[in-house]
């Protein structure tokens, strides 16, 4: 069947909860957008039954370059979500169903007992304790899966791993930098080459919900079977920057980033922890200059920050960080209030 486009086509919505049996055939579907997201359709839809969530991977990316990517890569979602599901119960939203035609499935609403990360971090409550739990919950992901040559089949989706991360992230900053180009470029083929455990690909604020029983994980669709520095890397620089634009709350969010990594780097027995932390820190200078000049600028840095941020990513590409402290204490420097 042809890609349905959810937001002009409400009879689609429709029949995908009467499908699943979540609706009766008596009762309005009505989809509600929500907001979030750059890269899916999100809505919510009311029901007798409950409340649901509808999720639909769009075709481009909503950024102001073209980004194109696969819809199909929502199925590797779902199965991440799947498989997650039960190494952490709880940690991740239930799938309840998917429908072909539309590219999408559909999860439980989750109501406003849940916060969203990335709200409270800007908002200047920043509670080490989400970090912590975090990090542990990415650990215990990454270690049962560490190796499994039945997930590496399952979840091989290299091409959208490299069209989702790799080439708007690491490649568009190369192109950007062309005095960087030649390590940015070797660590996308790094990453690329480095396929060791199931990698969710987002680990953003943005996409965790701190609930009553700890941090729910969202948005998994550039799930991919590679490395997971990328997964650690890619969280802590969402701490860093959020420092970087809240100098105030430095010393927490600083205090994040650490018991992250700590918490993370506890769970960790399928490789030495050295070359796992050595991976995150000469990767994360790069991701942060990505969140600067790559396909996804971070939308909430003023320009006099995006200039602090980009000479402090440049410094450390170029001298090769050789731990997660190490980056702590060049930002502690540039930032402090």
């Amino acid at each position: 069947m042809a890609y349905v486009d959810l937001c002009d086509d409400p009879a689609a919505v429709r029949r995908i909860f009467l499908d699943l049996q979540l609706a009766s055939a008596d009762e309005q579907v009505r989809a509600q957008p929500l907001a979030g997201g750059v890269s899916s359709g999100i809505y919510r839809v009311d029901l007798r039954s409950g409340s649901y969530c509808v999720k639909q991977a769009l075709p481009r990316l909503k950024v102001a370059k073209e980004w194109l990517v696969p819809v199909e890569r929502v199925f590797s979602e779902i199965a991440y979500l799947q498989v997650v599901q039960g190494i952490v119960p709880g940690r991740v939203p239930q799938v309840l169903g998917q429908d072909e035609a539309s590219k999408s499935f559909v999860m439980p609403f989750l109501g406003p007992e849940y916060r969203n990360w990335k709200a409270q971090l800007l908002a200047g409550r920043v509670d080490t304790e989400v970090a912590r739990a975090l990090g542990a919950v990415l650990g215990r992901i990454h270690a049962q899966t560490a190796d499994e040559g039945a997930l590496a089949g399952r979840f091989a989706t290299d091409a959208n791993f490299h069209a989702l991360r790799l080439e708007p992230y690491l490649v568009e900053t190369a192109r950007e930098h062309p005095a960087l180009s030649d390590r940015l470029l070797a660590l996308v083929d790094r990453t690329a080459r480095t396929q060791r455990v199931l990698v969710h690909g987002d680990v953003s604020p943005k996409n965790v919900l701190v609930g009553p029983e700890g941090p729910v994980l969202l948005d998994a669709e550039c799930a991919w079977f590679g490395d997971p520095a990328f997964d650690v890397a890619f969280c802590l620089n969402h701490l860093l920057l959020k420092a970087a634009h809240l100098p105030a709350h430095l010393i927490d969010l600083l205090a994040s980033y650490r018991v992250f990594a700590a918490a993370y780097l506890q769970e960790v027995e399928w490789e030495p922890r050295a070359g796992l932390e050595s991976r995150v820190a000469t990767l994360l200078p790069a991701l942060t200059l990505a969140r600067i000049d790559g396909k996804s600028p971070v939308e909430y840095l003023g320009e006099p920050q995006r200039r602090a941020v980009r000479r402090v990513a440049i410094a450390l590409l170029q001298q090769a960080p050789c731990s997660i402290e190490d980056i702590a204490v060049h930002w502690t420097r540039e930032f402090k209030a």
